[in-house]
């Protein structure tokens, strides 16, 4: 940026002491008012960790290392940084913060490394998933409003692992999309498929993630589960996803994905269900009835909370476009 276009702000003699108020003076003038609090807050975070933990330039070398090489291991089908994100339990925390969701609603979790968009569009009844060592998998689902009401026409979005754990898009000499794809609910907010039991896997950890969780001797372990992302204009978009009861790192995800309410129990397909969906009897059946919050509603929670935890820090704000910035008037 042209220097002369900008407002000159004099710094300070610098010291340990003032470096902070010299670095929010220079970014004072920033136009934005959202961005201005989010480097304010930023920096005054980030140096006031430094200050606590007494940095070293050798530990500091390192974490710019370790940032560096995070986006190094990035491609078009894998994100090392959402998954840094997602075991740092950043994710979860930032879902929860923008999606907040009342208690009778579908609660969100965290959207992983691994969506893509590459899924087919299928109608309900269809099979998503191919591996013919997956245990067959049948999926009723309705789609609800808060007081009930079916919701038609949400667009909504399915992926899983296959039998070995592996997501289609980690294999290099894959054909096309398996394991996930895109469907619509009906009239009634229902839909279903085809598809093959969750199975509890590893989080790639040949990468800077794999590397973190070695050193904090944590395993990188995700229990079983079947990933939902439901979006139609007016409803307030949700990432989400089913947690099979009783998988053995249920209470351990390496992601902090699971919340209790999104932990659901596997049935034997009954006779009159396998006549009626055409599915084998005895098989595993998985029923879910998700709830829906509108985008009214979600802002409006959203803005409540957020005005009740900045007060709770002191902190006088007002709203620009559903998003909290200091209220100086």
């Amino acid at each position: 940026m042209d220097p002369s276009k900008v407002k000159f702000v004099p710094m300070m003699d610098l010291s340990t002491d003032n470096i902070t108020e010299n670095v929010l003076r220079v970014n004072s003038n920033c136009p934005d008012p959202r961005l201005k609090f989010i480097m304010e807050r930023l920096v005054t975070h980030l140096h006031d960790f430094a200050r606590e933990v007494r940095l070293s330039s050798k530990e500091w070398m390192a974490g710019l290392e370790f940032l560096t090489a995070t986006g190094q291991k990035c491609t078009d089908v894998r994100q090392e940084f959402i998954l840094l994100s997602d075991t740092l339990g950043l994710s979860l925390l930032v879902d929860a913060i923008d999606h907040p969701k009342p208690g009778n609603s579908t609660e969100g979790t965290v959207l992983g490394p691994f969506h893509s968009h590459e899924a087919e569009h299928m109608p309900s009844g269809e099979t998503m998933a191919h591996d013919p060592s997956g245990e067959p998998l049948l999926v009723i689902c309705t789609l609800k409003d808060q007081q009930g009401n079916p919701i038609e026409d949400v667009q909504i979005d399915i992926w899983e692992t296959d039998s070995h754990g592996n997501y289609d898009v980690q294999y290099e000499d894959r054909k096309g999309p398996d394991g996930r794809c895109i469907m619509k609910s009906d009239k009634d907010g229902g839909f279903w498929f085809r598809a093959i039991t969750p199975v509890s896997y590893p989080i790639p950890d040949d990468g800077t993630v794999g590397n973190m969780l070695r050193l904090l001797n944590r395993h990188a372990m995700r229990p079983s589960h079947m990933h939902f992302m439901f979006e139609k204009k007016g409803w307030d978009h949700l990432i989400t996803a089913l947690y099979v009861k009783n998988d053995p790192y249920e209470q351990s995800d390496a992601v902090f994905g699971v919340k209790k309410a999104l932990v659901t129990e596997l049935h034997p397909c009954d006779a009159e269900t396998a006549q009626k969906y055409d599915f084998p009897e005895g098989k595993p059946v998985l029923r879910h009835d998700f709830v829906l919050v509108s985008e009214e509603e979600s802002r409006e929670l959203r803005e409540l909370k957020s005005k009740q935890a900045l007060e709770k820090l002191g902190s006088k704000v007002k709203f620009v476009g559903g998003l909290p910035i200091p209220d100086v008037d």
